[in-house]
């Protein structure tokens, strides 16, 4: 059986390197050509652990190859995914143009059978549409709607591990609808994923439409839990409690468990904001309300202006001549991933408040800086005061504060002391709860996480001004 991936991103990419890796004879297509070199140059488009290495391998030997040309990819594969992008509407809804754009690609080049599976993350009722338009195509060219069949079957990646995500999968997702290509749909995918189920299975069938909404359900579910813990870290911050400790007094019961439990300063990333939205957009669609998933939506987005409001409490609103140093831009650790991140957010606010801001990533320092270009596009003269720096510790030179934004592991046991020679103020704000607040306040640096008692302890040496005329002393 031979597989082509249609859209060469986060998720094509993963998809067509691990199905290589387990033997199959892979074709990525993809519009793209400086994209479709890069690759056959053996470089890539984004930053994953170990993807560079496992394209490399099995593009070596012979496994997997890219290309621009539809036709050559479509007669290649028994099995096409469709793993292009679904970015945001103004409105919050999914835009399926490229789906349905491939969907048309692919009824105007297929000449046998083809297992179309949607990789996408799509809302309910596209693989109807995807079905549409292949039976349009394949009209015009005076052929039988008979020649294929469409499922479903959601990725559940997380970036930064979404290549020990695809091959120690947790559960496999497959949607496929009653009707004339039923069982060989289902022995095609079954065959796919075989080695995945030599022990157990951890295949899920269901219908189509349902394997559409448990992608969306599942990262509604993990964003909520998300915004709950933030909500109760900004509570603990009012009644004195740490969220750390009922972090742990509530994951010990098996009912809830520990994942997705963190507070901190808001999530990002190419899912969970995108596929809420399109989730209330789905409901109001269709006349119904999703109160909880909106909810988590609105949470998140008042917690990446957290820091923001905590700085300004203490220095002021006007950051005119004072500087900020930022560890992390990417939305999560082990990835470049700029997409909706909370640094986006926090540091345009400084800037327009006049701040200098030097930020320091391990790797995503040239997507900041696009993202970055594309948020001050009003007012490019803001990033006049924005600098990445190329080490971690560049960014604390005569800084007022540390705000820490990504839980890059490289930032989880600093040198505090070095730390605090470098900066004017020592005064760390910690968006991820990295540091323990007690061993910070030892060493005289004032310290606030999320939800861990955060009464600003003032020390003697250095101690934090309280105004911005008391720093001006």
């Amino acid at each position: 059986m031979r597989v082509t991936v249609i859209g060469s991103g986060y998720v094509g990419l993963v998809t067509g390197a691990c199905l290589s890796d387990l033997g199959f004879k892979v074709v990525c297509l993809d519009k793209d050509l400086d994209k479709i070199k890069m690759l056959q140059e053996g470089d890539v488009p984004i930053y994953e652990p170990g993807l560079k290495e496992l394209l490399a391998r099995n593009y070596a030997e012979g496994r997997i190859r890219y290309t621009t040309n539809a036709a050559e990819a479509i007669d290649h594969g028994d099995v096409l995914f469709i793993a292009v992008g679904t970015p945001p509407l103004e409105d919050g809804s999914a835009d399926l143009a490229h789906v349905l754009s491939v969907a048309s690609m692919i009824g105007c080049n297929m000449k046998s059978f083809k297992l179309i599976v949607n990789k996408s993350t799509v809302p309910v009722g596209t693989a109807d549409r995807v079905r549409a338009v292949i039976t349009h195509e394949l009209a015009q060219r005076g052929m039988t709607n008979e020649l294929f069949d469409v499922i479903s079957n959601p990725e559940f990646l997380k970036e930064g591990a979404a290549i020990d995500d695809f091959m120690r999968p947790d559960r496999i997702v497959i949607g496929v609808d009653a009707g004339i290509h039923h069982e060989r749909s289902q022995r095609m995918m079954g065959d796919l994923y075989a080695s995945f189920n030599r022990h157990h299975s951890r295949t899920v069938w269901m219908d189509v439409r349902s394997a559409e909404l448990t992608k969306y359900a599942a990262n509604a579910m993990l964003a909520t839990r998300i915004s709950f813990m933030n909500e109760i870290a900004n509570l603990a911050d009012v009644l004195g409690a740490d969220v750390d400790h009922i972090r742990r007094g509530i994951g010990a019961d098996n009912r809830i468990g520990y994942s997705f439990l963190y507070a901190g300063c808001g999530y990002g990333g190419s899912c969970f904001p995108k596929d809420t939205q399109a989730l209330v957009k789905t409901a109001q669609f269709h006349g119904q309300a999703m109160h909880v998933v909106a909810a988590t939506e609105s949470v998140n987005e008042r917690q990446k202006m957290l820091l923001v409001q905590r700085l300004t409490q203490h220095l002021g609103n006007d950051l005119r001549g004072r500087n900020i140093a930022v560890w992390g831009l990417a939305f999560k650790p082990n990835t470049d991933d700029m997409r909706e991140a909370p640094s986006r957010v926090v540091i345009k606010h400084l800037l327009q408040r006049g701040a200098t801001v030097r930020a320091y990533d391990p790797v995503a320092g040239d997507e900041a800086m696009k993202a970055l270009k594309a948020d001050c596009a009003d007012d490019l003269q803001l990033l006049n005061r924005f600098s990445i720096v190329p080490h971690d510790m560049d960014a604390l030179k005569d800084a007022d504060a540390l705000l820490v934004l990504t839980e890059w592991k490289n930032f989880h046991n600093p040198d505090f002391q070095t730390m605090k020679t470098l900066m004017r103020h020592a005064y760390i704000l910690d968006g991820r709860n990295l540091y323990n607040p007690d061993a910070l306040a030892d060493i005289g640096i004032a310290y606030q996480g999320i939800g861990r008692r955060n009464d600003l302890i003032q020390v003697a040496a250095q101690a934090l001004p309280t105004s911005l005329q008391a720093m001006d002393a």
